[in-house]
């Protein structure tokens, strides 16, 4: 598949798939989940340490430096959607939360806003960056650690990966609109 037909079809398939999920899993944990719940408290301290890859302040200076990146390469709309777009992501998680109405220790818990954060701070930078080496090695370091730092804390494993499906649509959406990816509305024309 293309880039251009994933940055197309992803937005409608991950948000189907983040509201299934949260329907799916309802109010309370799941076997899945109580997996890495045991293996968090198995973990102990050590499992905290993962907490630094959905640390809003770690996530705050990788944003700022793309943003600059953008900004310097004067590509003001691209510098505009990096800045924006997690930003908006964070804003639509906090309504999603109490649609699905999940609770984790007294608080909503699906989707993860941490990993809502993280994915679309490090989306938005591999955006920025043209999707070169480094930036797919950065966001396929950060993410599933990140990821693992919550579902062993704060979260259930599968608040995480509804907050992996959200964020990853509103990342292509993203792209699309910072003209990175130019996605076709029309099929060309065969002769």
């Amino acid at each position: 598949m293309t880039t251009e037909k994933f940055v197309r079809w992803w937005p409608p398939v991950g948000l189907a798939m983040m509201a299934l999920l949260g329907w799916g899993v309802g109010k309370a944990s799941t076997s899945v989940d109580d997996v890495f719940q045991r293996a968090g408290r198995a973990g102990r301290p050590y499992s905290g340490w993962l907490l630094f890859f959905t640390d809003p302040r770690v996530l705050l200076v990788m944003l700022v430096i793309a943003v600059g990146i953008a900004l310097w390469h004067k590509r003001w709309r691209l510098a505009a959607i990096v800045a924006l777009t997690p930003q908006l992501a964070v804003f639509i998680e906090r309504g999603l939360k109490e649609l699905f109405g999940r609770h984790k220790g007294g608080a909503l818990a699906y989707p993860s806003g941490h990993t809502v954060l993280m994915v679309s701070v490090l989306g938005v930078i591999v955006v920025a960056a043209g999707a070169v080496l480094w930036s797919r090695v950065l966001a396929g370091i950060f993410v599933p650690l990140g990821m693992l730092g919550q579902a062993f804390t704060y979260h259930y494993f599968t608040d995480t990966i509804g907050a992996l499906l959200f964020a990853s649509s509103l990342v292509c959406l993203a792209a699309w609109g910072a003209g990175v990816v130019p996605v076709r509305t029309v099929a060309p024309e065969r002769r």
